[in-house]
């Protein structure tokens, strides 16, 4: 067998020197073999490394063993987290994830990657829909396929199960710590939403609209540092800015830039609250209050959701964790 090619059922018949069927049966479980057959066989997978490939389980067993996962990202933070969640429960399970992008919301782009996807023997498929695209790609594939979806904003119930992360309820809940500081409103530079009123900035306006607060224009952003310190200096000159909830951690770091660069000082003259709980949060100076949310809990919840529909061969009911607040350094009560 040459060095650079993975052992084959063949190569562990012929290292144990039983047939193929053999091997197949010891691996499967299937029909019964003495257990000095068996020894014999898994000491040959053991010194060869034989891994199972899994097309050809799924032909041998008749169970699929393989979950398409479609998302429009996999390198931010929310997304790569998700994904990560989501292997380690498949690897788990016994299960194999192939990880499809679909590069843009285009209706063709959308078929083609899902016809591309549909042409593996799938158990079944998980869409994270955190934009627009997962939206648009959960709503075209089949009803045939169990599909169920990672989300951020909590919404309606569909016809596909979800598993939520409510982050309405992390934006009311960051904004509701701002006007408790003794901050009069509450400014937010957003990220894209998927839903004209979803997500933490409806957590936010609703937080304001029940304290009878000011709501501000929306600065509108995407998810990087660069967008938050543009948007950052709409508002550095304004002096009716004493809080401002960004919508990820990224754009926090970007806004806190453009005030240092200009001297206001954070938490001293302005407050920030991210959102995401990002590994270098904790790290930043001052350290970022911020919304933390488990992204890996999600995949692994979305997941479980999914095998428990491949089971049961029931629908699940929709699965939501609360996030909740970490109090750091760079929010405090507004001047005096």
């Amino acid at each position: 067998m040459p060095a650079h090619q993975p052992p084959v059922l063949a190569d562990v018949a012929a290292e144990a020197g039983v047939s193929v069927s053999t091997v197949s049966r010891v691996l499967t479980g299937r029909t019964p073999v003495s257990e000095k057959l068996r020894e014999r066989v898994l000491a040959a997978v053991e010194r060869l490394g034989y891994r199972p490939n899994a097309a050809a389980q799924t032909l041998v067993s008749g169970r699929r063993s393989t979950v398409a996962v479609l998302a429009r990202n996999t390198l931010r933070f929310g997304y790569a987290a998700t994904l990560q969640g989501i292997e380690e429960a498949a690897r788990s399970a016994g299960m194999v994830v192939n990880i499809a992008v679909v590069e843009s919301g285009d209706p063709a782009e959308i078929r083609r990657t899902i016809d591309l996807v549909l042409t593996q023997a799938l158990a079944g498929a998980i869409v994270i829909e955190f934009d627009s695209v997962g939206i648009k790609t959960l709503e075209a594939l089949p009803s045939s396929v169990p599909v169920v979806a990672a989300a951020g904003a909590r919404h309606r119930r569909t016809g596909r199960p979800h598993a939520f992360l409510d982050d309405a309820e992390g934006g009311r809940l960051a904004t509701e710590y701002l006007l408790g500081l003794g901050h009069a409103t509450v400014h937010h530079i957003a990220i894209p939403t998927t839903r004209a009123r979803s997500g933490r900035t409806e957590g936010w306006r609703q937080a304001l609209q029940a304290a009878g607060a000011p709501v501000p224009e929306l600065i509108q952003a995407d998810y990087s540092p660069a967008s938050g310190y543009r948007a950052a200096q709409r508002l550095i000159a304004r002096t009716d800015v004493t809080a401002i909830l960004c919508g990820n951690d990224e754009l926090a770091i970007g806004a806190a830039r453009a005030f240092q660069e200009r001297g206001v000082r954070i938490p001293g003259d302005v407050s920030l609250v991210g959102f995401d709980d990002q590994p270098f949060a904790e790290m930043w100076m001052p350290a970022l209050t911020t919304v933390a949310q488990d992204f890996a809990d999600l995949g692994r919840r979305t997941f479980a959701l999914l095998e428990q529909w491949l089971r049961s061969g029931r629908r699940p009911p929709d699965s939501a964790v609360l996030p909740h607040l970490v109090v750091r350094d760079s929010a405090a009560p507004p001047r005096a």
